[in-house]
């Protein structure tokens, strides 16, 4: 039976069972409560990805603030030291690390720790879209060495697939008509016009596991209670986009 309790060097070891290699560029979507009890809490769970990758290596979790609540009548405001995430303790505790580079967008930012935090964060600011070629979703799906892992979620929770949606142009991803966002960039408030996500479709992205698993970019293993999922990302966007383009409705409820 699963352990109710893990520890950082629980989490490392089965971080190493699944196949995320040292080096590696890896954007992690996360529970920590799927784990069961977490010694140290998200801070270990933190600090054991950290140690997976090793000083060459890279970590990276969506800390999204978006909401159905936002449009261009009714444009968002971010600033990357002070608005939270929703996207659970785990992106919230990792964001406020002194090391974490935020990238710069007010709906999809994208926090990172490690070599390339700042080189995969740089240019979301100039994104129009969320999760377009300039975001960190897309600059990550870009690169050989770089993964999505799910610890104790399911595709239901993966960001990177909105890439795929913004890269293949579905009609019902965005709203119509440019926000004029207001950001904080170095301590100054900034307007930039953005795009929006558009709320109201219903996904069914864990349609695609299956596919991703016969395929064999997709491993599944067991921290503690918790499932985890590692997939290859710029193998993952690439069949997903082929899926999409032959299917336009494969990543939404029927």
């Amino acid at each position: 039976m699963p352990s109710d309790t893990v520890t950082r060097a629980d989490i490392l070891a089965g971080l190493r069972t699944l196949g995320l290699p040292p080096g590696a560029k890896v954007l992690v979507h996360s529970s920590l409560s799927s784990f069961g009890h977490v010694e140290g809490g998200a801070d270990a769970v933190i600090d054991a990805l950290l140690d997976s990758v090793g000083t060459p290596g890279t970590v990276l979790v969506p800390t999204l603030t978006g909401s159905e609540a936002l449009s261009p009548a009714n444009p968002p405001e971010f600033d990357p030291k002070r608005t939270p995430c929703w996207t659970g303790r785990i992106p919230e505790t990792f964001r406020q690390r002194p090391e974490a580079v935020r990238s710069l967008h007010p709906t999809h930012s994208v926090a990172a720790i490690g070599l390339g935090a700042a080189a995969l964060t740089a240019y979301h600011i100039a994104s129009v879209t969320p999760c377009d070629e300039l975001s960190p979703y897309g600059r990550l799906a870009a690169l050989d060495d770089s993964y999505i892992l799910l610890l104790g979620v399911t595709h239901a929770a993966n960001t990177a697939l909105h890439h795929v949606e913004e890269l293949v142009g579905v009609p019902y991803h965005i709203q119509p008509g440019f926000a004029r966002a207001r950001l904080t960039v170095n301590g100054q408030a900034v307007e930039r016009h953005y795009l929006l996500h558009a709320y109201g479709t219903p996904r069914a992205f864990d349609r695609m596991e299956p596919i991703y698993l016969e395929r064999g970019i997709q491993r599944n293993s067991q921290i503690g209670r918790a499932t985890v999922r590692l997939l290859k990302a710029r193998e993952m966007v690439v069949l997903t986009a082929q899926c999409l383009r032959a299917d336009p409705g494969i990543l939404c409820v029927r």
